[in-house]
């Protein structure tokens, strides 16, 4: 029994954990992590050693508990107190950690992670918690020029601070800083009195505050640190399939907005001189995190979007495959050399990174597109700017932290919220020097003209209306099967095949079509045997209902009504099954608009040059693909089309890895497209350098002259005789 009593007491003892290891942009950002962190944990760090430009070590304040070296006595009077004290001394904490500059970042590493003294059960109790915040500095220097003493300062601010520690000493020492001009101040908000500091592992330490709320509310990621807005507008983020809240959205306030930009562009100075390598690191870092919490994202994407969760994992691992091609950018960086281009003179080209770059995302795809955008980007060399949509921020959050995990200096990738100000404020803004955007037409159109006014360099993927071409001889059932999952099964996504010209008539077709669209499982996402979930909200279901049904009023003939089905447990859920409509034409508001929804329109073509024209008459050109058995039919589609991505007895969505993600205006707008090398030629600029050594004599006035072809050759021939 006593051993059990005495094991116990030992497992109560408080735990202070070190710091998690990191990379930095500089040396005042791992300070300010190591020191946040200790605060949590009930101890204090100061700097103990530093070489400015090359290492600093980190030890512990030693917490402010006093060890006794004499014996136990009786502390019941204050004689025995002083006694005690005066026979005690501040503990020598064991604690170090260190940080040391590598290829350009600041890598902290933990030297002793171990304490020996007890945690400060309330940071008051240290001395540093009787410094100053920047209100009281700033309420210091009004009533200094107003003739106030400390003492009298002193007392007005602890009418509003009854715990203020500080004494008229400290108010001496700011008013000398006043003095000189220096009215900044080291802000200890972190330093206030906590109940507990003491956490018991580093997932119940690192759980962010937003996660703690019900719902969440998303945060900013402004300079590494993911932080709440102060904004008191928020927009609900609901579950498709329930209605219910997932969590809130802030709408990031102007000057959040502004503090994500100075970050960008303070870290970008850092950033772009870190070795290629470096950054390629820590994107294989990243793709690795990505595999680890692939459960994570994809449950995430359901919950917030409300497809399934096959098409969650689809997503993710497509998204994946653009951070595998970030981790090779290093060979696609190469420039060209051209050796003695004039008289000996050599001329090359390098690439260089843009700048602060920014990126606009639309629901469609929550994780793929952050990841279109970002990876590429950053490891070029640039720092960024990410706005997801208000509809679905989930993942694009889960991706930052990863982000952070593995190692992404603090300023490096950035995150705000919002809607239309948001979008003015990046179009707008003069330190950002390019633009990605995915989104719907209108919007697409208004962003790149008021950020192509800036000078801004811009790329939009706007609107979606993808055909499939069905010649009478394509194989039955694989052209069926590719029908009812590219055009139901894709849902909302900008790729899914929403119209299907039938060469010939959609006779021969129905019946079979019919049979495997009603054999499509309805329900959440979440649930096992789901091929079909829910739109996203709403009013984009009211949306493609009205659409269906003025189209059926004009004419249309709807073979399969999804409209009014009924999911069983999700009775309030935005369902739309599977819907068909046919003897569709060009003039329709269906066929003109994108739907964004499980509604197949069929078209009839008496032959495959009207299917061509039909697919080029279109505004929305990102694919079309055809089904024949034809070699000679399908060259002849591949040429004629004009869409950027064709596709033959596949849908348009299946692209290599290597290559880029292409749209026809006014389909996509912009020179350079999103992921492949387009992506990497996008964020990056070409710089030519010409240079020349050789010794340069004083009367050589000839050799500074701009050398041309024709001089070198002038010089070449040989005087007559």
């Amino acid at each position: 029994m006593m051993d059990f009593q005495s094991s116990t007491e030992l497992n109560e003892v408080p735990q202070m954990l070190p710091p998690p290891p990191g990379t930095f942009v500089d040396r005042e950002e791992l300070i300010q992590h190591v020191g946040d962190f200790a605060i949590t944990q009930g101890y204090v760090v100061t700097i103990k050693q530093s070489k400015r430009d090359r290492v600093v070590v980190l030890g512990c304040d030693r917490g402010g508990v006093y060890r006794n070296r004499r014996k136990p006595v009786d502390e019941s009077s204050a004689d025995n107190m002083r006694r005690r004290k005066t026979g005690s001394r501040l503990t020598n904490c064991p604690f170090e950690a260190v940080g040391k500059k590598d290829d350009g970042l600041w890598i902290l590493t933990i030297k002793n992670g171990t304490h020996n003294h007890e945690p400060l059960k309330d940071i008051s109790e240290h001395p540093s918690a009787r410094r100053f915040t920047e209100r009281e500095v700033l309420l210091i220097k009004e009533m200094t020029e107003a003739g106030l003493k400390p003492r009298q300062i002193l007392k007005r601010l602890r009418q509003s601070n009854p715990e203020l520690l500080s004494t008229p000493k400290h108010v001496y020492n700011v008013k000398a800083k006043l003095r000189q001009g220096n009215i900044s101040v080291r802000n200890f908000k972190s330093l206030r009195p906590q109940k507990t500091a003491v956490r018991n592992n580093y997932q119940s330490v690192m759980e962010p505050s937003w996660r703690q709320r019900d719902p969440p509310r998303v945060p900013n990621l402004i300079g590494g640190r993911f932080v709440d807005s102060q904004s008191f507008t928020s927009i609900d983020v609901l579950n498709p399939a329930t209605q219910l809240v997932v969590s809130q959205v802030p709408l990031t306030t102007h000057e959040e907005f502004r503090a994500a930009v100075f970050a960008a562009k303070r870290a970008f100075l850092s950033w772009r001189n870190t070795p290629v390598m470096t950054r390629q690191r820590i994107m294989f870092k990243f793709q690795e995190l990505i595999h680890r919490d692939m459960d994570k994202l994809a449950m995430n994407i359901t919950s917030e979007h409300g497809k399934t969760l096959k098409d969650a994992y689809d997503e993710v691992l497509r998204g994946l495959e653009v951070v595998e091609y970030a981790c090779g950018v290093a060979t696609l960086q190469i420039g060209e050399f051209v050796s003695n281009a004039s008289n000996g003179v050599d001329t090359y080209t390098i690439r260089e990174p843009l700048g602060v770059c920014a990126g606009i995302c639309s629901f469609d795809f929550p994780a793929m597109i952050p990841l279109w955008m970002f990876p590429i980007a950053i490891t070029c060399g640039n720092t960024f700017i990410l706005k997801p949509s208000e509809k679905d921020p989930g993942a694009a959050i889960i991706l930052a932290e990863l982000a952070v995990e593995a190692g992404l200096p603090n300023g490096v990738l950035n995150i705000v919220h919002g809607s239309n100000d948001i979008v003015n404020a990046i179009c707008d803004d003069d330190d950002i020097k390019a633009i990605s955007f995915v989104g719907p037409n209108s919007a697409g159109a208004y962003v790149y003209a008021r950020a192509s006014a800036k000078g801004k360099r811009i790329q939009c993927n706007i609107g979606a209306k993808n055909h499939v071409v069905v010649l009478p001889d394509a194989c039955t059932d694989a052209t069926v099967n590719t029908l009812v999952a590219a055009g139901f099964g894709a849902g909302q996504k900008c790729m899914a095949f929403s119209t299907v010209v039938f060469v010939g008539g959609l006779t021969p077709w129905e019946d079979k079509l019919l049979e495997r669209a009603k054999a499509i499982q309805v329900t959440a996402g979440t649930e096992p045997d789901a091929d079909l979930g829910p739109v996203i909200t709403k009013q984009a279901k009211e949306r493609i209902c009205r659409l269906i049904q003025t189209d059926f009023e004009s004419g249309a003939r709807l073979l399969l009504d999804g409209r009014n089905i009924l999911v069983p447990g999700y009775e309030h859920g935005n369902f739309i099954g599977p819907t068909i409509l046919s003897d569709v034409t060009v003039n329709m508001e269906c066929y003109k608009e994108e739907l964004l929804g499980p509604v197949l329109l069929c078209m009839q073509a008496e032959s495959i040059d009207k299917a061509i024209e039909i697919v080029n008459r279109n505004r929305y050109g990102n694919g079309a693909s055809i089904f024949t058995m034809s070699a000679v039919a399908a060259r002849k589609f591949q040429t004629e089309t004009e869409v950027g991505q064709v596709g033959i007895n596949v849908p348009v969505s299946v692209l290599p890895l290597s290559s880029s993600f292409t749209s026809s205006k006014p389909c996509f707008a912009g020179d350079l497209n999103f992921d492949g090398k387009a992506g990497m030629q996008f964020y990056t600029q070409i710089k030519t350098v010409t240079q020349q050594w050789k010794d340069l004599q004083s009367n050589d006035f000839s050799s500074m002259q701009l050398p041309t072809s024709n001089s070198d050759v002038e010089s070449l021939q040989m005087p007559s005789s």
